[in-house]
């Protein structure tokens, strides 16, 4: 029992990691802020408390149909580790190369979006705003990603199962209170972190991701060894 709570509280640590860089609530929040720019708070609270249902929605159903997925096309569960953690290798990568990309889509947004009432947002709040800015490919990759390491392995119980898919889920919880909570506050966010400080936690948190995805590929390539 202690190595299934072992494996919960792992799970739920490398679920947080990985999904933070690609959901990104903190640079995100810089993105869609010229969306909010003339509602009032009871109009921006339930605007975002939309965009947070949405993109729950959509890790959820990510998460839970990965599986069944991977059965329908025939994949093991080895492979998918490698190809998923070299492509959060390669997204860990992207923000650490990339060059204020979010400053240039945030006037890209604004630039198109002069009218922001209520009436003309709520068209927007699941695309683009859920999907894919907030809950994108990334996010749905790194979740079937997690799903099929989930699964533990062909000695794993369905106990252990429902042991890693619930600290998936509860990442996924985490993860849209944060975008909750950055959403709701990007005015304030502005102000204070300021265009640095948003830089240096994006770099930060973007080596975490690459460092989780390595260990995911590696995973599996040790999976694939043992299997042959």
């Amino acid at each position: 029992m202690d190595i299934n709570y072992q494996s919960f509280f792992h799970l739920l640590f490398i679920s947080i990691i990985a999904l933070f860089p690609v959901v990104n609530p903190v640079g995100t929040a810089f993105i869609i802020a010229p969306y909010f720019d003339n509602l009032s708070k009871a109009e921006k609270r339930k605007a975002v408390g939309k965009i947070t249902f949405y993109a729950f929605i959509v890790c959820t159903v990510a998460l839970f149909a990965g599986h069944w997925i991977l059965q329908l096309f025939g994949l093991s569960i080895p492979v998918i580790q490698l190809a998923g953690g070299i492509m959060i290798c390669k997204i860990g990568w992207e923000f650490l190369a990339s060059d204020n990309k979010s400053d240039e889509s945030s006037g890209h947004v604004n630039a198109e979006d002069n009218i922001n009432s209520y009436a003309h947002l709520q068209s927007k709040l699941f695309y683009p705003i859920t999907f894919p800015i907030t809950a994108g490919t990334g996010a749905i990759s790194v979740l079937f990603t997690l799903s099929a390491h989930s699964n533990g392995g062909p000695k794993a119980t369905i106990a252990d199962f429902f042991i890693n898919t619930g600290a998936i889920l509860l990442a996924v919880v985490f993860i849209c209170i944060l975008v909750y909570v950055f959403y709701l506050n990007t005015k304030a966010i502005i102000s204070y972190i300021g265009a640095n400080g948003a830089t240096i936690i994006n770099r930060i948190t973007a080596f975490l991701i690459f460092c989780v995805g390595l260990q995911i590929a590696v995973s599996g390539i040790t999976s694939l060894v043992k299997g042959i």
